[in-house]
């Protein structure tokens, strides 16, 4: 192997792999350094000594456990870059004259199944050694295979036409093939909106109607108040894999829907149930939900078009000692490539998330008028789920798309005393 092509792509890619794992890690171990004994004074009441001492263990649990999944993860993937994998695996792929796109199908099939397997083992243990620990798994094994094999089946049927797509495009649109795969990869994405809620998520879970009742006749009075069509209210067995608690807004278009986890109905109030949709609400009305899918669309057209520029750079191709240039292999060290500008979005967009987020609050808030039962129903769900209530403001820069819910509940009470004195 010659290591003379380290040339400038190289050590772009390794100094940004390294840089972010080494950020990553900073931020954990400050994150670790928060930990402690003293229960925020909002949260007193609430969390039980034995519960946040558990929160505290379980915080330091994963943490341990994600350092390690992280370090093993950048480890084979710089000992396979380096040991020439990549270019190994392309001559045994290319032998089997398979044609150029189903070469390419193969070569990025086999390294993604490889990924998936190498990464299995740890979703197996935090499955069923860590959330068993804490109290959370109630996955079986028979619904973890069945996850997978959905997964599996899932990825065929919609990603693998789409990759197709993407390579036929690469290598025969010419000049403006980036606009073509912009276009079609937008389409996917809203076709896959538009199906996920009735067709790609009740294959997962089982969504049940919301019966008649108390709670129903609360959610739809609250919906109708800030006229926000419902197309229906469902239940989800999320308890089916978790004990944790949730609650989501999904579809768009006449196909809105509202879904409860059954765990959130067995541990809340009717108002807080209802305050919790309010703030789903909240991010419709606040057009968070079209926000997001512009922001996802722009950002795929600003990929395309700078992978339409560095997709066959022979450069990029001797960085991971390619004997032969290919759009396929060129799609993958591409997105290696763009790993330093693809960290600072992410820093970005989790900063627009968590303000999101404060607004979602204020209107649920605001409609519902009354803070308590948000602030009762965010302190149950930090309770119920663990939740670090301290965490490091580095780590959270890093890390969370929510902002720290001592934060959340701060922000709350200083509207609240805002609007008492207006």
């Amino acid at each position: 192997m010659n290591y003379d092509n380290m040339n400038t792509y190289a050590l772009i890619i390794l100094t940004a792999l390294l840089l972010e794992y080494f950020l990553n890690l900073v931020a954990d171990l400050l994150n670790l350094k928060t930990l402690s004994a003293n229960l925020p004074k909002e949260f007193e009441g609430i969390y039980e000594a034995e519960t946040y001492k558990k929160s505290q263990s379980y915080t330091r649990t994963r943490t341990v456990f994600g350092i390690f999944e992280s370090t093993f993860s950048l480890t084979i993937t710089l000992l396979f870059w380096f040991l020439g994998g990549f270019n190994y695996l392309d001559v045994i792929v290319r032998d089997l004259q398979l044609g150029f796109v189903f070469t390419g199908l193969v070569y990025i099939g086999i390294l993604i199944l490889v990924r998936s397997i190498l990464s299995l083992p740890f979703s197996i243990y935090s499955t069923f050694v860590i959330e068993e620990k804490f109290g959370f798994n109630k996955t079986t094994p028979k619904v973890f295979i069945a996850d997978l094999t959905k997964g599996l089946l899932l990825t065929i049927v919609l990603g693998v036409p789409l990759l197709i797509g993407i390579l036929a495009l690469f290598e025969y649109a010419g000049e403006f093939a980036w606009l073509y795969c912009w276009i079609a990869a937008s389409v996917f994405i809203l076709f896959v909106q538009f199906i996920a809620s009735t067709w790609i998520m009740p294959l997962f879970n089982k969504f049940t109607p919301l019966q008649d009742g108390e709670l129903r006749e609360a959610i739809v009075s609250y919906a109708k108040s800030v006229e926000f069509p419902l197309k229906g209210i469902y239940v989800m067995d999320g308890s089916k894999r978790s004990s944790k608690s949730n609650a989501f807004f999904t579809g768009f278009g006449k196909n809105k829907r509202i879904a409860l986890f059954d765990t959130l109905i067995q541990k809340h109030t009717i108002p807080e149930l209802v305050s919790v949709l309010a703030h789903e609400i909240g991010h419709y009305k606040k057009k968070h939900i079209i926000q997001g899918l512009i922001i996802s669309i722009l950002h795929m057209g600003l990929m395309f078009f700078l992978m339409s520029i560095f997709v066959t750079q022979p450069g990029l191709f001797d960085a991971f000692f390619m004997e032969n240039v290919s759009v396929y292999a060129g799609l993958l060290f591409f997105g290696m490539l763009f790993t330093p500008l693809e960290f600072i979005l992410s820093l970005a967009l989790n900063a627009l998330s968590r303000k999101n987020e404060y607004e979602a609050d204020r209107f649920a808030v605001e409609t519902m008028k009354s803070s308590e039962p948000f602030v009762d129903a965010l302190k149950k769900l930090s309770k119920d789920n663990l939740s670090h209530l301290t965490p490091h403001p580095f780590y959270v820069k890093m890390n969370y798309s929510h902002p720290p819910v001592v934060e959340r509940i701060k922000e709350i009470k200083i509207q609240k005393s805002n609007y008492s004195n207006e």
